[in-house]
């Protein structure tokens, strides 16, 4: 009989040996979907880093074309300025010419009175 639990013992191991060969190609096969997984994980997290350095670059252009629009408005405000320093200078300028002009033809008033105070008095 020692003979028959042999195979029985070697039945028995190599039942167990395909147990354990099958506990382990389950724990492969966990192992390959987690691995699967953790790639679908990765592949998201770089789409969306992807997404994030595109948000930045556009935001980064966006920036940068204010930045320069807003000097340009600077430029124009400062053109402004000086356009308008200028045309109160030229209005100044023309109402000292205007205040000269009312100046001479006032002389020229007073002349005329005078003359005609100088004929009225000649006149009498």
């Amino acid at each position: 009989m020692p003979n028959d639990q042999k195979p029985q013992q070697t039945d028995g191991q190599a039942e167990q040996h395909r147990a354990l060969a099958e506990s382990a190609r389950d724990e492969a096969e966990r192992f390959r979907r987690l691995a699967e997984e953790a790639r679908e994980v990765r592949d998201q997290h770089r789409e969306e880093l992807e997404t994030v350095r595109q948000e930045r670059e556009r935001l980064r252009e966006v920036g940068e074309a204010a930045r320069a629009a807003a000097e340009d408005a600077r430029s124009a405000a400062d053109a402004a300025r000086h356009a308008a320093m200028e045309a109160v200078s030229a209005t100044a300028d023309s109402l000292t010419t205007t205040l000269e002009q009312m100046k001479a033809i006032e002389e020229m008033r007073q002349t005329l009175r005078d003359i005609k105070d100088v004929n009225k008095l000649s006149s009498n």
